[in-house]
């Protein structure tokens, strides 16, 4: 499914090199000892593997996100499969995406100032044992990931933030807590966030804004999501509230336009759907490390 896989057809390339100054590494006191630096040349590199779509509409930023992760990670393993965890820092991450997007920092989409903001580090560890205990049920991965997402506690700093989705119908808030956690599994034709902790959302329109209103923000704990070959994401995502569980299938465009299930004379997207909601059952590795 990723990029890295389908290098014909997944991502925007609008090349100008609008940033000159050197990389800056990530502060030292944000790293912790044991983690190699990814630096912003390395990331721009990544982001530049995808094609056509559109990496600023919010619907496609776990898309794109996941393609970055997986394009470094990939590299990281084909050096050493036992090497250290990847750590990204936000301020890298901030102005590459900026020099591949030709965008200022006003220009940018707000899931993305919100993060540089917040200074939100990302680390990514690709060592498969520390990621996978078992597989009981399900596929053998091609790559698999721990990816852990977070800011600095500090007094007075809030431990979480909020921003809307306006694409997705109907449209939803999403809120990324202080620390957030996920497995990122790529089977080559389709990839899954799994075990996803630290992130809720909820529609705010409709008839189901108005339930949400009343019952609260729902978990999001897994997303699936496969791409078609002219760059359809169909994603299926499950949210918890209590005892309330949700599943939901959705068709994403390239320019980011999201509505429910799949559209019709798509057999090809039918296909695709199919293969994400096949049964899975996998043993994770306890995750380390906490913030």
């Amino acid at each position: 499914m990723t990029s890295f896989h389908n290098k014909g057809g997944l991502r925007i390339a609008t090349l100008l090199c609008f940033f000159f100054f050197l990389d800056r590494p990530a502060c030292a006191n944000d790293v912790r000892p044991g983690y190699q630096v990814v630096s912003r040349a390395e990331i721009v590199e990544a982001m530049r593997q995808c094609g056509d779509y559109d990496p600023t509409a919010t619907t496609n930023g776990a898309r794109f996100q996941g393609d970055m992760i997986l394009y470094l990670a990939q590299k990281a393993r084909a050096r050493d499969p036992q090497g250290l965890p990847l750590f990204i820092g936000y301020e890298n991450w901030f102005q590459a995406f900026m020099e591949v997007t030709a965008r200022t920092e006003d220009a940018m989409p707000q899931y993305a100032r919100l993060s540089y903001q917040y200074k939100q580090i990302t680390e990514v560890d690709y060592r498969v044992d520390r990621v996978i205990r078992e597989i009981v049920k399900a596929p053998t991965p091609e790559l698999a990931v721990n990816v852990r997402v977070w800011w600095k506690d500090q007094p007075g700093k809030p431990d979480r933030y909020s921003y809307l989705d306006t694409l997705s119908t109907p449209n939803l808030k999403v809120t990324n807590q202080r620390v957030m956690t996920y497995r990122l599994l790529d089977f080559g034709d389709w990839v899954i966030y799994d075990e996803i902790e630290g992130l809720t959302g909820r529609p705010t329109s409709g008839i189901l804004g108005f339930l949400f209103r009343i019952i609260g923000e729902g978990r999001i704990v897994q997303t699936r999501m496969a791409i078609s070959k002219d760059g359809f994401q169909i994603n299926r995502a499950t949210a918890k509230k209590g005892f309330i569980k949700r599943i939901d299938t959705v068709t994403v465009y390239p320019d980011g336009k999201m509505e429910k299930d799949v559209p019709p004379g798509r057999p090809d997207l039918l296909e695709l759907t199919n293969l994400i909601t096949q049964p899975l059952e996998i043993e994770y590795a306890k995750l380390s490390g906490d913030r």
